[in-house]
């Protein structure tokens, strides 16, 4: 699980937006939106693959009983709508701001597949970050179905902690925290209340540290696979 979707911890926006293209800047405009604006619906034709450039992105999608449930999470330098890539005629999901000034840089899918066909190592590596995405939805799902709430936010932090460089090697680990509490409760099915009483319990037990713009991981025995934490 360490090399999921790399898209999070490398700016792709330094790397794929158009504006840094020359044969696509002149066509090219950022959209922007505000706080609660959708920026597609579902089944909305796909037509473009976006990038993040300032703000703040949820995936959502809703379950039969009308209840909204939360993909993801994205901030700047990373990318939705990928799933266009694959084939998807339509959306099967929703796509809204979740910050004030949020700016998102569209680059249609035909532009996406030129440049993968210009550099296949570049495509076969986001065909890899798409499989490794779709994993790490299952494997959230499996958590919210099966598993109780504290197990997931163990989760959810053994993996920003997997992502981190050479977390593997390091006594202690800083994850540079892009959520808020809401953010984390809205990705683990909880309260915001329910994460900052838990993340409390941690600290207090000595494992973490944190403030909001990190966690930092005093003790790495709760991330080992089977570790008790009570």
């Amino acid at each position: 699980m360490s090399t999921i979707w790399y898209f999070e911890n490398v700016n792709l926006y330094s790397v794929l937006c158009p504006h840094k293209i020359k044969r696509f800047s002149k066509q090219h405009a950022f959209k922007k939106f505000s706080k609660g604006d959708f920026i597609y619906f579902k089944e909305e034709y796909s037509r473009h693959i976006y990038l993040v450039s300032e703000g703040k992105v949820k995936i959502t999608t809703y379950t039969e009983d009308g209840e909204e449930m939360i993909k993801a999470i994205l901030t700047k330098g990373e990318i939705f709508g990928e799933m266009a890539l694959l084939g998807e005629k339509k959306r099967k999901d929703f796509a809204q701001s979740v910050s004030a000034n949020t700016c998102i840089c569209p680059m249609e899918v035909d532009q996406m597949y030129d440049l993968m066909r210009e550099n296949q190592q570049f495509g076969l590596a986001i065909h890899k970050i798409i499989g490794l995405r779709i994993r790490k939805l299952e494997r959230r799902l499996e958590l919210l179905f099966f598993k109780d709430v504290k197990t997931r936010l163990l989760d959810f932090i053994k993996e920003l902690a997997q992502e981190q460089p050479n977390s593997q090697k390091a006594e202690q680990i800083e994850i540079p925290l892009v959520y808020t509490h809401k953010d984390i409760a809205d990705l683990i099915g909880s309260r915001r209340a329910t994460v900052t009483s838990m993340l409390n319990e941690l600290k207090e037990a000595g494992y973490i540290d944190y403030s909001r713009k990190s966690i930092h991981i005093l003790d790495k025995s709760f991330l080992k696979e089977g570790a008790q934490v009570s």
